[in-house]
């Protein structure tokens, strides 16, 4: 007897074939390095300079558009931890998540640089990628500053963003990871 999607039925549910070749931690994983990677990559070689002075609705609106979609797929994933959902891999999808974030806010700063008087000390996309981390680091060492209201909006932005997703983030995480740490445990003392 199969089900709607052409599984057979194990005691009236559809049972699924099992996980798929190189479907376990290891390779999940080593997706997500693979991704990064290429988020990476991306930064370095998509052409920003298209953006900025010369374009600034298609700059602003793919900024803000951009940060909105990372938003919502970070509360989604926030929320499959909060639910306690299983089969969801948090931990593999919220880490790149913020570095997509990241790199988003390093685009930014690096367009942004190419206005005179918006930013001092950023001439490279690693500079504007070291200035991003350092204001997520709420490091701050001041060789990097913002000095038009454009580039200290945006900083103002990425702190709140920081402040409000990446912290929600790493909290659903770090409840995850307890979680299966006590779990674990648990089952170990049970055996």
């Amino acid at each position: 007897m199969t089900g709607a999607a052409g599984l057979p039925r194990v005691n009236g549910s559809p049972r699924s074939p099992g996980p798929l070749p190189g479907s376990g931690r290891t390779g999940q994983v080593a997706a997500a390095v693979l991704l990064v990677a290429v988020a990476v990559a991306g930064y370095f070689l998509l052409p920003l300079h298209r953006l900025g002075p010369e374009r600034p609705v298609l700059s602003w609106s793919l900024f803000c558009t951009t940060l909105g979609m990372i938003g919502a797929l970070i509360l989604r994933q926030i929320r499959e931890v909060l639910l306690d959902r299983p089969g969801t891999r948090p931990g593999i999808l919220l880490p790149l998540l913020v570095c997509v974030s990241v790199l988003v806010f390093a685009g930014a700063y690096y367009v942004l640089a190419r206005r005179p008087g918006e930013i001092t000390g950023i001439r490279t996309r690693l500079d504007a990628l070291y200035f991003t981390l350092v204001t997520l680091a709420t490091i701050g060492y001041g060789d990097i500053t913002p000095q038009g209201q454009s580039a200290r909006g945006v900083t103002v932005v990425q702190i709140l963003y920081n402040f409000v997703f990446l912290t929600a983030a790493a909290t659903a995480l770090s409840r995850r990871v307890r979680r299966a740490v006590e779990t674990r445990h648990g089952s170990r003392e049970d055996s």
